[in-house]
Parts: C-alpha cells; sequence; structure tokens
C-alpha cells in the first residue's frame, strides 16, 4: 500500500460519477489535484468538474487500466465497483482503500459477518438458499421480519417486510431471483443515527458528529446533526465505527448506519465512502467528509474535526425542486448543492440544501412550520 504522501499536482482517478464524485472532485481541485472520473454517462456529473473523463462501464478492464495509467491514486464513489477491476487497481498499489472494505460492503452476508466479527450488536438473522430455508428462518426470527437480497439493493430496494405467513411469497420471488437472501428480525427502534468517519493508512481515525436519519419511503429525507441522542450512545456509535474500522483495515471516509433503542445500538448497513448522511459536514464543520477523505488516500494527516453548533441537511428529490426554488427568498441562510444530473426524476437525488445554526432543533422545527421537511 502507497503511505507516500501525494501533494497538489498528483492525480486522482475516481470510479463513479454520480454527487459524491463530484463533491470529492471539488474540494480536490481546491487542493490543487487533477482528477479523472470514470464513468458510462456523458458529461455526468463529476465529469462537470473533473479534468477528463473516461466514457466506459465500471467493469471494462481496459478501460480500468487506462484509469490506472493516468492516475497516481484511485478511489470511488459508491460500493458496487467491479472487484476484479478493484484487485487490479491494488495489485497497481493505487487504491488504498484496497479491495475488501467492497467485498464486505458488497455481501450483505460477509457484512454481517464484519459487524459479528468486530462484536458489534446485530439484530436477529439467517441466510436462506432454499425455499425450506426461507420457512424454517421466518419461524424461528418471527414476524415481523425483512428479506433482503444479499448482493445489491439501495434505498429499500432489494428488500421487503414480512408481516404475516401471507407475505411469505413475496420473499419465494425475491430468493428465485437473488438466489441468496438474509431474513433480519425486524427491530423496533426510537430512531436511525449515522457515524461518518476517516481512517488513515496507518490508522489514525477522526469521528464526525453523530447525525440523525428522517428517511421518506426508504430514501433518506433528512439529516439532524448533531443527533438527538446522548453521550452513552454517541459513545458507542464510535466504538462500534473503531471496532468495524479495524476489523476490514478501513482507509478513507466511512459511514456506518444504526438503530437506536434506549440506550442501545443496533448496526444495520456499512458504506465504504462518503455518506448522504455526512453532507451536512460541508458548511457544518471545519472540514468536510470529502476533504477528509482526499486527504486519508492521498496520505495526507487528517484535520481535528470541530463542528460549528448545529445542522440541517434536506435531499432535494425531483419532486422537491421546483417547490424549494419556488420558495426560495422565504430562505436566504440555505446553502445550496445541485448535483447536475441531466434527467429530473421524481424520487431522484437532484440536489441538497443545508441549514446551520446553533440549535439543530430548533432548525429542524422551523423547515417543519415551512413544509420543507416532512413531519
Amino acid at each position: 500500500m502507497q503511505t507516500n504522501k501525494l501533494l497538489f499536482g498528483s492525480t486522482i482517478g475516481i470510479i463513479g460519477g454520480g454527487q459524491l464524485g463530484r463533491m470529492m472532485t471539488t474540494v480536490a481541485k481546491h487542493m490543487g489535484y487533477r482528477v479523472v472520473v470514470l464513468d458510462p454517462t456523458p458529461d455526468c456529473p463529476t465529469a462537470q468538474v473533473a479534468d477528463e473523463q473516461i466514457v466506459a462501464a465500471y467493469d471494462d478492464l481496459t478501460a480500468v487500466k487506462q484509469l490506472a495509467e493516468k492516475s497516481d491514486v484511485v478511489t470511488y464513489e459508491f460500493e458496487n465497483v467491479d472487484l476484479t477491476a478493484a484487485q487490479i487497481l491494488e495489485e497497481s498499489d493505487i487504491l488504498p482503500q484496497g479491495a475488501n472494505s467492497l467485498k464486505v460492503t458488497q455481501d450483505r452476508e460477509l457484512e454481517k459477518k464484519a459487524m459479528i466479527d468486530s462484536k458489534q450488536p446485530v439484530a436477529d438473522f439467517a441466510i436462506v438458499t432454499t425455499t425450506a430455508e426461507l420457512q424454517a428462518a421466518v419461524e424461528k426470527i418471527g414476524y415481523p421480519s425483512v428479506a433482503k437480497t444479499c448482493r445489491g439493493g439501495y434505498d429499500g430496494k432489494g428488500q421487503a417486510k414480512l408481516s404475516s405467513e401471507a407475505d411469505i411469497e413475496t420473499a419465494v420471488e425475491m430468493l428465485e431471483q437473488a438466489d441468496r437472501l438474509i431474513i433480519e428480525k425486524w427491530v423496533p427502534f426510537d430512531k436511525e443515527i449515522s457515524i461518518v468517519f476517516t481512517r488513515t493508512q496507518t490508522g489514525d481515525i477522526t469521528y464526525f458528529p453523530v447525525a440523525e436519519n428522517i428517511h421518506r419511503d426508504h430514501i433518506l429525507h433528512a439529516t439532524i446533526a448533531p443527533a438527538r441522542v446522548s453521550e452513552q450512545i454517541a459513545d458507542k456509535a464510535r466504538q462500534a465505527a473503531k471496532a468495524i474500522a479495524e476489523t476490514i483495515g478501513v482507509v478513507g471516509t466511512f459511514a456506518i448506519e444504526m438503530f437506536v433503542s434506549g440506550e442501545d445500538i443496533l448496526i444495520n448497513e456499512l458504506a465504504p465512502r462518503p455518506h448522504n448522511s455526512g453532507h451536512f459536514t460541508i458548511e457544518a464543520c471545519d472540514v468536510s467528509q470529502f476533504e477528509q477523505h482526499i486527504r486519508a488516500i492521498c496520505g495526507l494527516p487528517l484535520i481535528s474535526i470541530d463542528s460549528h453548533g448545529g445542522a440541517v441537511m434536506v435531499n432535494l428529490l425531483g419532486k422537491d425542486v421546483d417547490p424549494f426554488f419556488s420558495q426560495l427568498d422565504d430562505n436566504p441562510n440555505a446553502h445550496i448543492h445541485m448535483y447536475g444530473k441531466a434527467e429530473n426524476k421524481p424520487l431522484r437525488k437532484m440536489g441538497h440544501v443545508t441549514f446551520i445554526g446553533d440549535n439543530p432543533l430548533i432548525i429542524y422545527n422551523e423547515l417543519v412550520e415551512k413544509k420543507i421537511i416532512e413531519n
């Protein structure tokens, strides 16, 4: 693994050209780096701010090798990177994050194993490959439970709640399509939180404020930071992050979603990259999740994180864009981030806005009153 410092003038390759790559690139350009992005969509959001785009599929190994030749270091903005491509880059010693984080987070079975190996609490679950195993798992775990594909799926896709025996057929159909499912106990919880952190190639780690997440239709709607939880919960979140990071060998910015019930947490999902729930860090902290990520993969020291009070981040889906901008004069303090996506779709993340203040609860209540946040 390369541990030399890559300074300004070096070239960063990014696999994936969406909004996370765009925000990585914006920071990298400020720091003096050149950026090459690999993405199949011409003029993708990242390409609009990068120096160069390689237009090719993510699993096009010729294109991946071309990216490697042009780059001093390579990173990615999403976890479904082709593993063969990641291994080629790792063998070339230009992928500090390595392939293991991708391998683990691409597969919910491996992800659960990593959580357990890290001695972190998880909901009861079973991996099933046959209808008989599915039936047995549901009988043991009970209703309600949730069926999830072990690979693929995001924003609620690839999963179904099983409330009674009548829902088993849905899970059977999912199993026929996916060959392997994870059946999890449905966990009643007080709230969902996430912790975004960054770890260097030498093991140094910094944590951003624990954030509280509000979902609508399985899509992140708003994030409140810091989360409305006790210091005991926040400390458990940081301890879990450290344990999992060391087990997997995390390098760069990483996110963990958790459920909170009373003073207990359950680990839910891992994301080996900057995360939607960490967007508030751009305005609310002295360093963003994206700058820390660039610093980590380039071998630079991390900045000690200081938070400037409270923040609320709200995602702008396609259906939200016109209503928000029609009342822009009523929200002069909104920090606006639009992603440059060519096509506006009702449930597509087109941008986000962040509001900063001393008290995140006051901000949140004001946004509910203005109907910017759905209560």
